[in-house]
C-alpha cells in the first residue's frame, strides 16, 4: 500500500475555496475562535482583468470554509495582494493594492508586463467589525511617501508601482506592513525593486479609520535593497524580544537577504545574505521567504533550499527553525516541510497560524490553496537542533559496529521499502578513507543484473548512492569537497520516498550544493520501486580503509536526527 498519509504531501491538506486563481491565503483568528482568511482571487490567471480580494471563515481549523465574501468586487479596477490585521478590539482590517485610476496598461519592457495593472495605484483598506462576515462600504487610502525609485519610474512618480506580501505585524503598540516598491517593469515582470514599511502607532487604538496616522519607513529616499542585483522584494518582518525588528526578502542572487532595525524601522543594518547558525548561506531562488515568531519566542523560516536565481523550483518547501542569541536569530539547517508529487509544481506565499498550541501553514499553487498542520515532531526537531546529541532509534533495521562492519564482511540483506509508494530508508555510516580514488565500494547489495543499492566513491572525490530496481536506476552524490583523505567522516544518506529526494548529511552538515551546484539534494525517478538485490549485503569488498559504524533505517531521517546521530557518534 502506498503511504498516502504523509502530512507533508500537499494533496493531503484541506483546500480553500476560490474562483480559480488564488493567491496569498493569509489567516487571522477572530475573537470567537474562527479563522478569517483573506485571499486574492479571480476567474482568470494572475493579473487578469477581474482580479479582486475576498475573505472566508472557518470554524474547524481550516477543514471547511464558508463561501467567499467580496472585500472588493471583481474588477476592473483590480484589487490585489490583500493582507489582514486583527486588533484587540476584534476589528479586522484588510489592506490591498487598488488600481484606483483604472489604468488598462503601463509603460513596460515586455508585453506581459504592459498588461499587468495589479501592482500599481493606491494602497487601500477596508474593515470588518463582525469577524469578516461583512466589510465596510467605504475604502480608505494609506498615504505612501515617495522614494527615489518612484521618481525614476517611467511616470516620474505620478503613478506608483508597489505591492505587499505576508501579514502586518504588531510590536510595542505599532503596526508594520512590509511592502515593495517597483522602479520599472520588464523581463521577469519586475525589473527593479526595493523594500519599505508602512507603520502606524495609533491604528490599534483609533476607531475612526480616517484619523489613522501612517509613516513610510525607512527614513530617507531609498528602501531596503540587496547587496547585489536590482531586485529586493517581498519584505516581511518579525520582532525580537529585545525590541529589534527583523526583515527577510527575496533577491535574484540565489540567496535570502535580511536586515535588523533597532529603532522601529527608521534605519536598518546594511542588508546581508542570511546564513544558518553554522555560517553557511541560506540558498533560495526568486520566491517568497517568510519569517514568523511564535508564542514560545521561537521562529520559522519558509524557503526552498537551492541557489536558483529565477522563479522556478518551489517544490519542495523547507523550514528552518530560529532561536534568539545575543540579539540575532540563529537559523537551523532545514527540513522538508511540504512537497507535491509533480516536481514542476510550485507552492508559495505561506502563512503560519498558531491556534491552541498547534501550528498550521497555508500555501498556494495559484490554482489551489490549502491548509496543513505541521507535525509537532518536526517543529521540536528544528527548534532543538543545536543541542540534540542522541542517536535516533526509531526505525533501525540494521546496526553493525566495529568488527561486524570491517572491510570484506557481509550481513543479511534487508527488504527495503517500496519507494514509488512514498516509503523511505536512510543509511548511516562512519568511515575513514585513506584514498579518494573512484570506484571504492562501501556498501553493495547489487546482483548480477545490477539491481540493488550501492554506496561508492566517485571520480569527483565524493560518495555516491546508486539505486536500481532492475527497471530504473538513479544516483546522487554528496557535495564535492566534503570528503577528505584520512579523516573520520560521519555520513547519513536519506532516501525520502515522499518527495523522491536524496540528501546527504556529512559530519552534521546538510549538503546544499555549495558554490559548485545549485542543489545539494537530488530527485530520483518516481517510478523507482524497491531496490532489492542480493540476499547478502557486502561491506567494503574492495576497500582497505575502515568502516566504524553502519546503521540502516526503514524510514527517512530528519536532518536534525542526522545531526544528532553525528554528535552522538563523537
Amino acid at each position: 500500500m502506498a503511504n498516502n498519509n504523509d502530512w507533508r504531501r500537499i494533496a493531503n491538506g484541506n483546500g480553500l475555496p476560490s474562483e480559480g486563481y488564488c493567491d496569498q491565503p493569509y489567516v487571522v483568528v477572530t475573537p470567537d475562535g474562527a479563522w478569517l482568511c483573506t485571499m486574492t482571487t479571480g476567474s482568470g490567471e494572475e493579473g487578469d482583468t477581474g482580479q479582486h480580494v475576498v475573505s472566508m471563515r472557518s470554524t474547524d481549523c481550516g477543514k471547511t470554509w464558508s463561501a467567499p465574501v467580496d472585500i472588493e468586487p471583481p474588477g476592473p479596477p483590480e484589487a490585489s495582494w490583500v493582507m489582514p490585521l486583527k486588533t484587540d478590539s476584534g476589528r479586522v482590517y484588510a489592506f490591498y493594492v487598488y488600481n484606483k485610476d483604472n489604468m488598462r496598461s503601463v509603460i513596460a519592457g515586455t508585453e506581459y508586463a504592459r498588461r499587468r495593472v495589479d501592482t500599481l495605484g493606491a494602497y487601500m483598506f477596508k474593515y470588518s467589525d463582525d469577524g469578516g462576515r461583512t466589510w465596510s462600504q467605504q475604502r480608505f487610502e494609506v498615504p505612501v511617501r515617495e522614494f527615489d525609485i518612484d521618481r525614476r519610474n517611467p511616470y516620474g512618480g505620478k503613478v506608483r508601482f508597489f505591492w505587499g506580501v505576508g501579514k502586518p505585524i504588531t510590536h510595542n503598540g505599532t503596526v508594520h506592513i512590509g511592502m515593495s516598491k517597483v522602479g520599472r517593469f520588464g523581463e521577469g515582470f519586475l525589473a527593479t525593486s526595493e523594500g519599505f514599511f508602512l507603520s502606524s502607532k495609533n491604528i490599534l487604538t483609533q476607531s475612526d479609520p480616517a484619523k489613522i496616522v501612517w509613516e513610510t519607513l525607512p527614513d530617507g529616499d531609498t528602501g531596503l535593497r540587496a547587496p547585489g542585483g536590482p531586485i529586493a522584494e517581498e519584505q516581511n518582518a518579525t520582532f525580537l524580544s529585545d525590541g529589534k525588528l527583523y526583515c527577510t526578502y527575496r533577491t535574484t542572487q540565489g540567496r535570502i537577504c535580511h536586515a535588523y532595525s533597532s529603532d522601529g524601522g527608521h534605519t536598518w543594518t546594511p542588508p546581508q545574505y542570511a546564513t544558518y547558525a553554522n555560517g553557511r548561506p541560506i540558498k533560495h531562488p526568486r520566491a517568497a521567504n517568510f519569517v514568523r515568531r511564535f508564542s514560545n519566542g521561537k521562529y520559522l523560516l519558509w524557503h526552498h533550499n537551492h541557489g536558483g536565481k529565477w522563479y522556478d523550483d518551489r517544490n519542495p518547501a523547507w523550514l528552518s527553525g530560529g532561536i534568539e542569541r545575543d540579539g540575532r536569530i540563529l537559523w537551523s539547517q532545514p527540513e522538508i516541510a511540504l512537497y507535491d508529487d509533480e516536481p514542476e509544481s510550485r507552492m508559495s506565499y505561506p502563512d503560519f497560524i498558531e491556534d491552541d498550541g498547534r501550528i498550521f501553514i497555508t500555501e498556494t499553487q495559484k490554482t489551489i490553496a490549502r491548509v496543513h498542520e505541521i507535525d509537532r515532531r518536526l517543529l521540536d526537531a528544528l527548534w532543538h537542533q543545536r543541542e540534540t546529541a542522541e542517536a535516533a532509534r526509531d526505525g533501525v533495521i540494521l546496526e553493525l559496529h566495529g568488527d561486524a562492519c570491517t572491510a570484506g564482511s557481509t550481513a543479511d540483506a534487508l527488504k527495503l521499502p517500496h519507494l514509488s509508494r512514498r516509503e523511505s530508508f536512510s543509511i548511516e555510516f562512519v568511515i575513514t578513507l585513506d584514498s579518494l580514488a573512484g570506484g571504492q565500494i562501501i556498501v553493495d547489495t547489487r546482483n548480477d543484473a545490477g539491481a540493488g543499492v550501492c554506496l561508492a566513491t566517485t571520480n569527483r572525490n565524493t560518495i555516491e548512492i546508486s539505486l536500481n530496481d532492475s527497471r530504473t536506476q538513479c544516483a546522487w552524490d554528496c557535495d564535492p569537497g566534503t570528503i577528505r583523505e584520512g579523516v573520520k567522516h560521519h555520513i547519513v544518506v536519506i532516501v525520502d520516498g515522499g518527495p523522491k529526494i536524496i540528501s546527504f548529511v556529512v559530519d552534521g552538515v546538510l549538503c546544499d550544493g555549495g558554490d559548485v551546484r545549485q542543489f545539494g539534494w537530488g530527485r530520483f525517478n518516481r517510478d523507482l520501486r524497491t531496490p532489492d538485490g542480493r540476499e547478502k549485503l557486502r561491506i567494503a569488498p574492495n576497500l582497505n580503509d575502515k568502516i566504524h559504524l553502519l546503521r540502516i533505517y526503514g524510514r527517512y531521517l530528519l536532518t536534525s536526527e542526522a545531526i544528532g546521530n553525528f554528535r552522538n557518534a563523537g
